[in-house]
């Protein structure tokens, strides 16, 4: 089974505008005469390729913890767009019945387009930069899908991947009570007698 990273190292990862970037701190270090090497790190839940929760923009909304892993672990389709993606394009990526659409190239995902998504009741949808919506006013694109419970899935490295279907794992770390969380998230190549298919659907 053929794995892709399709995440970013996180002490170099995009940082969302006005949030803080990972800092790191090396509390031990062998080169230094030390006995062992020990570092501690902090960063917003938001930096680099992360998760979004309903928390982050919806009051009383699922927390990281509560995000059944079922939506982050299944059947994905990897699909290419440029520019903004419309409600046309939307419909189009759904005809398939995705349940997890990932979004390859500088896509901005429109309010009409979030609303068919959340329409659709729809999983997750990941994009490469680190906001799905305008980056100037994100808000409305996150309320419409965080209020329906689609997870996002924000800062992916989706450069190498061909357009197609994978096997998405896109677990967060377990952050209790937390409105997002960093993820390492991994595509794997489906088998072509669709066995993994029926697995995670």
């Amino acid at each position: 089974m053929k794995l892709y990273d399709i995440s970013q190292e996180v002490f170099s990862c995009k940082v969302y505008p006005g949030d803080p970037a990972p800092r790191r701190e090396v509390l031990c270090a062998m080169e230094r005469g030390d006995l062992y090497n020990l570092t501690a790190f902090s960063m917003c839940a938001h930096n680099g390729t992360h998760l979004d929760a309903p928390a982050h923009f919806i009051r009383d909304g699922k927390t990281v913890e509560q995000i059944p892993l079922e939506k982050l672990i299944g059947v994905c389709l990897v699909a290419e767009h440029h520019g903004e993606l419309t409600s046309e394009d939307a419909q189009a990526l759904l005809a398939g019945g995705a349940k997890r659409i990932l979004l390859k190239g500088d896509c901005v995902v429109t309010l009409e387009a979030a609303e068919v998504f959340a329409a659709s009741e729809l999983y997750l949808l990941g994009v490469e930069p680190q906001t799905v919506g305008p980056e100037e006013a994100p808000m409305a694109v996150h309320k419409t899908l965080l209020t329906c419970e689609t997870v996002l899935l924000e800062g992916l490295r989706l450069g190498e991947i061909s357009p197609g279907r994978y096997l998405l794992m896109a677990q967060p770390l377990a952050l209790e009570g937390a409105d997002g969380a960093p993820c390492r998230a991994v595509l794997a190549e489906l088998h072509r007698d669709g066995e993994t298919d029926s697995l995670f659907s």
